[in-house]
């Protein structure tokens, strides 16, 4: 007999890039989708609340996709793992096309959006999570831009087109709110972000501030990380600021999800800015009776 005889091998254990098959038939997929995307308590829970009733289940399905696609890069520690998860996405969007969903939160945007879903943008979206695979680090502000756009614009764009008037024209506007909505996060979440492996704000800019990986790594606070935060948080206000002023006054009403999710994020960006930008040990965040107020005075 061999030199291991006698001893049990450990089974071969095969992760799911989603819930097991056998399992798919018994959820309800619209449940799924709130509990992924919008417990209550959290942002996009009173950002939703003010979409038309009609449109809230795509609307909560479409939040529940990015949160899937988010979690797959997020939280898999092994690169192979999450490239065979995000693989998996990138054929669900396909089955999804063709009214083949199989996942709860694509047999959702199959009920609920069928053929009028903007697919590109799906596309788009999934394309760059996979940018998280590859890259947890950019040199530069053009570069980090193009994520931003790949990822949070494309997001951005498929909520707006779901229930905007004139849909073929709302990438125009939609890109750079969903562009400066997921930098603004990213700000927010730096010491979250550098947990998980990943550093969104560009290498020359923390050079310029005399800001280094290991100071974040290490939750180092400083007077130039503190500056680092100040220009960081502004440039994310302005991109805000500009993205809602380029939004046509006719889509307004229609894009109350959005622009609720955008005056959540000022709010945040100035409780950060009143914190001291302390964002390296702790989240900081905002009530939820804070985030209900915000989102009704939102327009």
């Amino acid at each position: 007999m061999g030199a291991h005889a006698g001893k049990r091998q450990k089974p071969r254990r095969f992760v799911y890039p989603e819930p097991p098959p056998h399992t798919l038939r018994f959820v309800n997929f619209d449940d799924y989708c709130q509990q992924k995307a919008a417990p209550e308590g959290s942002s996009t829970y009173y950002a939703l609340r003010r979409a038309p009733a009609a449109r809230q289940p795509l609307l909560t399905a479409l939040f529940a996709l990015y949160r899937e696609l988010e979690e797959t890069v997020k939280e898999t520690s092994d690169p192979t793992i999450g490239r065979t998860k995000h693989a998996w996405w990138q054929s669900e969007l396909g089955r999804l096309e063709a009214g083949e969903a199989t996942h709860p939160v694509t047999k959702a945007l199959q009920a609920h959006g069928g053929k009028t879903l903007d697919y590109a943008s799906l596309a788009a979206l999934v394309d760059g999570f996979g940018m998280d695979l590859d890259q947890a680090r950019y040199l530069d502000w053009p570069g980090l831009r193009r994520y931003l756009e790949q990822t949070g614009g494309a997001f951005a764009t498929a909520v707006a087109r779901a229930s905007a008037r004139e849909p073929e024209q709302a990438a125009a506007w939609a890109m750079p709110l969903g562009a400066a909505l997921l930098f603004a996060e990213r700000v927010q979440d730096i010491g979250d972000d550098e947990r998980h492996g990943r550093i969104y704000i560009p290498i020359d800019e923390l050079q310029r501030y005399n800001v280094t990986a290991a100071d974040i790594i290490n939750r180092k606070y400083s007077d130039a990380f503190t500056e680092l935060m100040r220009f960081q948080t502004d440039r994310a206000r302005r991109a805000i600021d500009d993205a809602l002023a380029a939004m046509p006054s006719a889509e307004r009403k229609t894009q109350r999800v959005l622009t609720a999710l955008a005056a959540l994020s000022k709010a945040r960006l100035d409780e950060i800015e009143r914190e001291g930008f302390q964002v390296l040990h702790q989240c900081i965040s905002l009530t939820p009776i804070r985030k209900l107020w915000i989102t009704w005075g939102a327009r």
